[in-house]
């Protein structure tokens, strides 16, 4: 049993493609990214080559995952107590990781021990699924619309700030903006004609669709304009899936109290961890 690693994407989803498609909701992260590397090339989130890797048990099939596409952390799946330990030789070089809760401890006590380093957890997120969708009651004033190309440069700004607040740098963010307007995967929320807010999805992959990022410039905040848009983009994603799904940052109550007064329940917490050798 063993680590296979390799830089193909193709290679990557003919091994552990199966796997991850066989629970989408778990694996929604690594869909879509190696989704958004096929359909955009292979720096689409980073400018250093993407490397991916999978383990199989002793019965030969596929029982994790891996992708990274740096600056971005390493992404794991689920890890097999088995494979842990020699996660750390993965690891090597990698300055940050990120896996479902009880793994990413698991995995960040066996790295210090081997190499000597330290590991803060650094962030913590939540995956959640739409159950019933419930709209607020009163709406929020204004109605949404599909973003065009004519909405790139104030998309781009948005996308600036949003990476710029969650902390995460983002590559070829024009890029990004312009293959989610290519599938009509953004809307704008508008008040009197005027954008307030933006809530965008990702493309169909293994049945589910997942809604990211929302985001609303801080002098509009407060309004219910997140709300809004949320609640629309999140019905253009259940016509196109029959799983719908989300991530917060778990300490940003505020979004995880609004996801869940429009009928997102929660599902999973994955830790981000920072390795200092």
């Amino acid at each position: 049993m063993t680590w296979t690693q390799t830089t193909d994407l193709d290679e990557f989803t003919a091994a552990a493609g199966e796997f991850l498609r066989a629970q989408p909701v778990a694996h929604t992260l690594h869909l879509t990214t190696a989704d958004g590397l096929r359909a955009r090339g292979p720096h689409a989130f980073g400018y250093a080559d993407p490397r991916f890797g999978w383990w199989r048990s002793d019965g030969g099939d596929v029982t994790a995952a891996f992708l990274h596409t740096p600056p971005r952390p390493l992404m794991l799946t689920g890890v097999p107590a088995d494979a842990q330990p020699s996660l750390v030789d993965v690891l090597t070089g990698v300055d940050a990781f990120h896996a479902e809760r009880g793994d990413a401890e698991a995995i960040a006590a066996q790295w210090c021990r081997r190499t000597g380093g330290a590991a803060d957890m650094t962030a913590a997120s939540r995956l959640y699924r739409l159950g019933e969708l419930t709209p607020p009651d009163p709406a929020p004033p204004g109605r949404a619309r599909v973003a065009t190309p004519d909405d790139h440069a104030l998309l781009l700004r948005w996308y600036e700030s949003f990476h710029a607040e969650i902390g995460e740098e983002g590559a070829n963010l024009a890029q990004a903006v312009d293959h989610r307007i290519s599938y009509g995967g953004l809307l704008l929320w508008e008040v009197d004609g005027i954008p307030v807010s933006m809530a965008g999805r990702t493309e169909p992959a293994a049945g589910m669709v997942r809604v990211a990022p929302v985001f609303t410039p801080r002098e509009v905040r407060g309004r219910g304009y997140a709300a809004g848009a949320t609640v629309a983009v999140s019905r253009a994603a259940a016509r196109l899936a029959d799983v719908v799904l989300l991530f917060t940052d778990l300490d940003n109550p505020t979004s995880n109290r609004l996801y869940q007064r429009l009928g997102y329940r929660p599902v999973v917490d994955r830790h981000l961890i920072t390795l200092h050798p």
